[in-house]
């Protein structure tokens, strides 16, 4: 019985020794979410360090999506060099999406607010949102495959993870022409470095497209003196084709010409 009773209080012992730290570390975290770091502002890459690339490797690709790479690439000798013109779905108007959108030179915002971060991208004369579930929600199931795919987030110390799926593959990873499939999950972690320095590393798994997982860094600096530009994708390609449809009277009803 003496023994029996000894062991129960060092039990107590140790779990009292040991309950500030837990509540410490339970307390950062509850910290962490009810007052998470800054990452708001406009960010975009710097000049002198800007890359198509998401990786200074290529990504470690599948047979058929190997193929693809070196037709979207056919002819360029250069490995920071652009995709062909003709085959980049940007050049038909389409959205560049995740993570695409982090290797252009444009710069994006970042938005915080209590249940979501929203990063707007200045995207060929279109800026567009992306919406990042900060609540504490899972991925919706049946949810549809999109540019910017289906995003949720939590913060891990300074760090926000984000977690994105249902990404539509009709679309390239970066400049460089790198394919992937519907299957494509990106998780980003977002630091802010410094004051004028955000962070993001990127870890991409698609076992349709790719051999292996693999990673990515790109490093931002702060612009905040940026103004972004409204408007609709591709709106001069749209309004010069619009003209020639069309005219408009002087009451300003539009007619379309037979």
């Amino acid at each position: 019985m003496p023994d029996h009773w000894m062991t129960r209080m060092l039990v107590v012992v140790v779990a009292l020794a040991l309950s500030p730290v837990v509540f410490a570390q339970t307390s950062t975290r509850a910290e962490a979410t009810r007052n998470p770091p800054d990452i708001s502002g406009v960010w975009m890459q710097p000049p002198a360090t800007f890359s198509l690339r998401l990786s200074p490797e290529d990504a470690p690709l599948q047979p058929w999506a190997l193929k693809v790479y070196q037709e979207n690439r056919q002819g360029v000798t250069r490995p920071t060099q652009s995709g062909l013109n003709g085959l980049d779905p940007e050049f038909y108007c389409l959205s560049n999406g995740v993570p695409r959108v982090f290797t252009t030179p444009a710069p994006f915002q970042i938005i915080q607010l209590p249940d979501q971060i929203v990063m707007i991208f200045q995207s060929q004369m279109n800026p567009l949102a992306r919406r990042i579930y900060t609540d504490g929600r899972g991925h919706p199931d049946g949810f549809p495959t999109t540019f910017m795919g289906h995003s949720i987030g939590h913060w891990d110390g300074e760090t926000l993870v984000v977690d994105t799926i249902s990404l539509d593959a009709d679309k390239w990873m970066d400049g460089l022409g790198t394919p992937h499939s519907e299957e494509l999950h990106v998780v980003e972690r977002i630091r802010r470095a410094a004051r004028d320095t955000l962070e993001i590393t990127f870890q991409f798994e698609d076992p349709k497209a790719f051999s292996r997982p693999w990673t990515g860094k790109k490093v931002f600096q702060l612009t905040p003196d940026y103004e972004f530009i409204p408007g609709i994708l591709c709106e001069d390609r749209f309004k010069a084709d619009f003209a020639r449809k069309s005219l408009r009277d002087k009451t300003d009803w539009i007619e379309f010409r037979k």
